[in-house]
């Protein structure tokens, strides 16, 4: 699932300067003193916009090489984070196979501990299944120890469960930093992103979640690339949530998408 933590660590403390409370300050300082202080806030501003666009932009690559999407206009992968889980999982995989198309679901290894029987199934029906943690956190803001046992744990719950190589990992939100692209490289494992989003998250109906998705192919294919859609079967607070808009949109979005000519891929297609 995908949504911004409401205070970014050090982010109040660097937009706060110079405001009210470091005026007084700034004004018992020589000129060049405050300038100077001025100057600093903005590029501790300028450095925190960085740092924040390098962890949570889907397509930044500044802190390591991400899979985002191919350069084919015409391909498009479908991608579903946060299962398995209860009844969407199945749902969706009848409307896959109904359009003879597979797709990439990125799931949390609790809920495959859970429910082992869906994630087999998902894997059974040729899609290809990938790592989102063991527990969901947002791991740009965690220690490199919990980093890893999160990797590690997803990565032994899907192995036990399929009997299968994992080898693809989406974050949490998509907020990474260095180690988290280290350790995901030290599992032999390739970090995957997106550039389109249905915001399904919210509940906005299938209508809406539809439209989402039809804007972010055609702002993709302006820029010569394929599609990699972000939805979810799942809802990383529970089991048993209701992504039944989901459903709906994806066989919707399948039905007119394969009439244009369009091409399903999983993301291994692109790296």
């Amino acid at each position: 699932m995908l949504h911004l933590p409401q205070d970014l660590p050090g982010t109040r403390r660097i937009s706060g300067l110079p405001g009210p409370l470091a005026k007084p300050i700034l004004s018992k300082m020589p000129h060049t003193t405050g300038i100077a202080l001025t100057a600093a806030a903005a590029s501790a501003v300028a450095l925190g916009g960085t740092l924040a666009y390098a962890a949570l932009h889907p397509e930044s690559q500044l802190f390591g090489r991400t899979l985002i999407a191919g350069s084919d206009p015409a391909e498009i992968a479908l991608t579903y984070d946060d299962g398995p889980n209860n009844g969407a999982t199945l749902q969706l995989l009848d409307v896959l196979a109904r359009h003879n198309v597979r797709s990439t679901f990125f799931m949390i290894g609790r809920f495959i501990r859970q429910r082992p029987e869906i994630a087999r199934a998902v894997h059974a029906a040729g899609h290809l299944v990938g790592n989102h943690t063991m527990t969901h956190p947002w791991l740009a803001w965690q220690s490199n120890r919990v980093i890893r046992d999160e990797l590690r744990g997803c990565n032994q719950a899907l192995e036990d469960t399929l009997g299968a190589p994992v080898l693809y990992v989406r974050p949490p939100h998509g907020a990474r930093r260095p180690a988290v692209m280290r350790a995901a490289r030290e599992l032999g494992l390739t970090t995957v992103q997106w550039n389109v989003m249905g915001n399904d998250w919210a509940p906005i109906g299938p209508d809406r979640v539809l439209q989402k998705i039809q804007r972010g192919i055609e702002a993709t294919r302006e820029r010569g690339r394929g599609a990699n859609i972000l939805l979810h079967d799942g809802y990383d607070q529970r089991m048993g949530a209701d992504r039944s808009a989901t459903v709906q949109a994806t066989d919707r979005l399948l039905t007119e998408q394969l009439a244009s000519g369009s091409r399903f891929v999983t993301v291994d297609a692109w790296g």
